[in-house]
């Protein structure tokens, strides 16, 4: 069979076409050299990482490595959790916590309870909370002569053991959620030791009404090092113990601690009955958990931040308790149910479909990363932030992140390198797990979306080709 000159040349266009794409793909396929170079160093192979980056305005990836395999992502989930927060609650969205009275007022007794109802306010921190019970001073309450009842059927009620992750229930990032979250129930303890007179002055911050810290001894030995353990701590219910002595050459010192052993019912009644004393009010009855009485009344109601500014301290400083009530939020908006987190897992996986991101490998177990069976390829959280970059939301979205050598978790990274201040980045870590994910503005203009993670017992060593990473993209971009 003759075949025509036209069909020869078509064919041939054909197969270098083709033969062009392959080559594209295996370039895509291959990490650079100085990436390659700092894994190894690290001695992190390979095959335990993953990688994706594309241009904003590409329709394929410019680098794809292991980038379908499921990895644990740590605190970069939170920029799953966050941009699903902007878009489905929206940015004008806030929380409300409100402030009821069943009973009778009058000249500045409530013979009755009052009753405050929560909403999973993220950012309810002490002078938030100030100003919300000023409200009701100013509404003429002074003594409460009943209960003080604490409404949280917001959020589903569920066990939450602070102790789960990683067998450390004081630190401060395993206080787990709650629709009444105060000051993210967490105390900072000031140590101030005095040479001169040889003692430990130690102030507590929120004070908490009827608790009581004893200073340590002061210690004249001559190194820091481990000055938390060196306290042997006992932060029970009532009263923190400390019986091991404070180092004097450590200066001024803050400790913050989660007193995991005190219920969330504990923590917020003490933190109020000192507040309410110190403006002048008393509270008879007990402060308790309970439900609004359907007779009450609404008297004050305190609004929190919207969300922009609630995700821009979750991604800048990677909080978890946070990142943990966005989760449940967004369950209990889009359930009309109490939130829960297979709720709001649920409510992410619809959103990401309705974008047309398939995320098979998605698992959701708390939205912040403090995981170790949250899973994510580098693929679907690089299509989160593409599609990210195109929403009405994306300069919200962006600038909650870190900026490179600037802030947040990213500000003694990269410094004086070419990126700094050109890429905002979200960073995660535990142990076995390093990872960054956002955007970088190359030197060419052009904005990419950069997603690099690492799972492997030597990932605290990753940093560096993470670092070379972001580097080249900017230069290469």
């Amino acid at each position: 069979m003759q075949i025509s000159k036209e069909f020869r040349i078509l064919a041939l266009c054909a197969f270098a076409a083709c033969g062009i794409a392959s080559a594209q793909q295996l370039a895509a396929q291959e990490l650079p050299p100085a990436v390659t170079g700092a894994l190894k160093q690290a001695k992190i192979p390979a095959r335990n990482v993953g990688v994706f980056v594309q241009a904003v305005d590409a329709t394929r990836p410019m680098l794809a490595f292991n980038a379908t395999a499921p990895f644990n992502p740590a605190s970069v989930m939170k920029l799953v959790t966050t941009d699903a927060a902007l878009e489905l609650l929206g940015p004008a969205f806030n929380w409300k916590t409100q402030a009821y009275i069943d009973g009778v007022l009058n000249d500045g007794v409530l013979l009755g309870d009052l009753s405050i109802k929560g909403s999973g306010d993220p950012k309810l921190v002490m002078e938030n909370f100030w100003m919300f019970l000023r409200q009701i001073r100013a509404k003429g309450i002074r003594d409460i002569r009943g209960n003080v009842v604490l409404d949280r059927s917001v959020f589903e009620e569920n066990v939450y053991d602070p102790a789960q992750f990683d067998g450390d229930p004081q630190k401060p990032y395993n206080v787990g959620p709650d629709a009444l979250l105060l000051n993210y129930k967490t105390v900072a303890i000031r140590f101030m030791p005095d040479e001169a007179s040889g003692q430990v002055s130690v102030a507590m911050e929120p004070p908490l009404s009827g608790y009581t810290v004893a200073a340590p001894r002061m210690s004249k030995e001559a190194v820091c090092g481990d000055w938390q353990g060196k306290l042997q701590a006992d932060v029970g219910v009532g009263a923190a113990v400390f019986n091991g002595a404070f180092p004097a050459v450590c200066g001024e010192k803050v400790w913050y601690i989660h007193p995991y052993r005190m219920s969330a019912t504990q923590y917020f009644g003490a933190v109020l009955r000192q507040m309410w004393s110190e403006l002048g009010g008393t509270i008879s009855g007990k402060v308790m958990p309970g439900n609004v009485a359907p007779v009450a009344r609404l008297l004050a109601e305190w609004q929190s931040p919207a969300v922009p500014e609630v995700i821009r301290d979750i991604n800048k400083y990677s909080n978890n308790v946070m990142a943990r009530q966005l989760l449940l939020t967004i369950g209990a908006q889009a359930s009309q149910s109490p939130g829960s987190t297979a709720r709001g897992a649920q409510a992410i996986r619809g959103w990401l479909s309705a974008k047309g991101i398939g995320a098979d490998e998605l698992v959701i177990e708390n939205g912040a990363g403090l995981s170790r069976n949250e899973r994510i390829a580098p693929n679907t959280l690089g299509q989160v932030l593409v599609t990210a970059f195109h929403s009405p939301v994306m300069p919200e979205f962006i600038a909650s992140m870190p900026l490179v050598g600037y802030d947040g978790t990213m500000r003694k990274r990269l410094r004086g390198e070419n990126v700094a201040g050109q890429a905002h980045i979200k960073t995660g870590s535990l142990n076995d797990v390093r990872s960054i994910a956002g955007y970088v503005q190359a030197a060419s203009g052009k904005m990419y979306v950069v997603v690099c993670l690492i799972n492997h017992p030597n990932a605290p060593f990753g940093q560096a080709a993470q670092d070379a990473l972001l580097q080249w993209v900017f230069e290469k971009g």
